[in-house]
């Protein structure tokens, strides 16, 4: 089974390498999970696939094969509620367990159960025949049998040769807000590395090279440390209405952090103005000057503002729109410059993507940035890293 199960996630698109497959069935053969098969969703899941994003369409594909695989066998639905409801609990003695005896082999229980499903027209509740609970048949829950079958309920002895259950598996959520993890993930793509600096690590291939080319005699070779060369510029929309997603801000702010070394950053309120200052508690004496910002930062870094969007419409199209202070040019002007000096930038909204049509502010925005404004989420951070990677270089 393993194998063709491999072969069937190769056929749906999924990229499981040989030594994942060998992995799995090590960890199999080692007995790390008991023969169910929620247990083995989760281990082939942990072994065969790379990317989180991929979890969906893993769980599709596995859906798929073991459904076929239980299509021999009727629908749980088919059998009433209660039949399966566990009211009466025979208590075995050591000496009875030890008197049953099993069908034989799978093939022989599974022919019995479709026996029983064919034939059964009643509740049965601590007997040794029929689909019921608390018995010694080998087919139900809340009894004893050496094999069977179990059909609803919860593990007892662990002695099932098959776990008849509707299972659910929850799909993986590509539009839910991203935690710290999942923004690592997302943000990876777009490193780019590149070595730079002083020589500081062995370079393995070139040493083998060299000493084979100098008869054997050890010839050292080092490079430059492997540095992600991304550059990125940080935006930060603080205060106001942003206060309900601080904790996804800051989220992605360690994300960024951890992934990205070359990270500056700064802040805003609501809109850009002619000033952005890196500590708040400071902001009304150690603010900086767009301008400077323009002029210290080459146009290839990549710039992600990140803010709700939301706010009244003169903030953006008026002089004197600001609320905080009177800003002779209005926030668009503002914006236009920064769009003209730097080649890639993103606007990161936490606010999901269905509620933008209900804020004028967040359109004109949106239309500012040529459509460049992106949901804070799985599917979203992915969409602005293309966009971010694919313009400018």
């Amino acid at each position: 089974m393993p194998i063709r199960f491999f072969q069937a996630l190769r056929a749906g698109g999924l990229k499981p390498s040989v030594t994942e497959y060998l992995h799995l069935c090590e960890a199999l053969k080692a007995g790390v999970i008991a023969l169910d098969l929620a247990e083995f969703h989760l281990l082939a899941r942990t072994t065969l696939v790379k990317d989180e994003m991929q979890f969906d369409r893993f769980d599709q594909i596995f859906g798929t094969f073991f459904e076929a695989s239980d299509a021999a066998f009727a629908d749980l639905s088919a059998l009433p509620v209660d039949w399966l409801q566990n009211e009466l609990k025979r208590l075995l003695s050591d000496e009875e367990k030890a008197a049953l005896a099993g069908l034989g082999s799978f093939e022989a229980i599974m022919q019995t159960l479709r026996e029983r499903l064919a034939e059964q027209t009643a509740k049965h509740q601590g007997g040794n025949r029929w689909i019921g609970t608390g018995g010694t048949s080998p087919f139900g829950n809340g009894g004893f049998n050496p094999e069977g079958v179990r059909i609803g309920g919860s593990p007892q002895h662990g002695r099932a040769v098959k776990v008849w259950q509707q299972r659910q598996f929850k799909d993986f959520d590509s539009d839910r807000p991203l935690d710290t993890r999942q923004m690592k993930l997302a943000l990876r793509k777009l490193r780019q590395f590149a070595r730079t600096g002083q020589d500081s690590e062995l370079d393995i291939d070139a040493t083998i090279a060299s000493t084979a080319k100098n008869a054997g005699y050890l010839d050292l070779k080092m490079r430059p440390e492997r540095h992600n060369a991304v550059k990125v510029l940080l935006l930060l929309d603080v205060g106001g209405s942003m206060d309900s997603h601080i904790l996804q801000v800051e989220q992605l702010f360690h994300s960024l952090k951890s992934e990205f070394k070359h990270l500056e950053s700064y802040y805003f309120h609501n809109f850009l103005y002619e000033k952005l200052w890196r500590e708040n508690s400071r902001r009304s004496d150690s603010s900086i000057d767009l301008q400077s910002v323009l002029h210290r930062f080459d146009r290839n870094y990549k710039v992600i503002f990140v803010g709700d969007a939301s706010m009244s419409p003169y903030e953006i199209l008026s002089h004197g729109g600001s609320i905080e202070h009177w800003n002779e040019q209005p926030g668009i002007y503002h914006l236009g410059q920064l769009l003209n000096h730097f080649h890639s930038v993103a606007w990161l909204n936490p606010i999901s993507a269905e509620y933008w049509g209900m804020t004028a502010s967040i359109q004109l925005i949106k239309n500012a940035l040529s459509d460049r404004m992106f949901a804070l989420s799985l599917n979203g951070i992915d969409a602005a890293i293309d966009c971010l990677r694919h313009r400018g270089g």
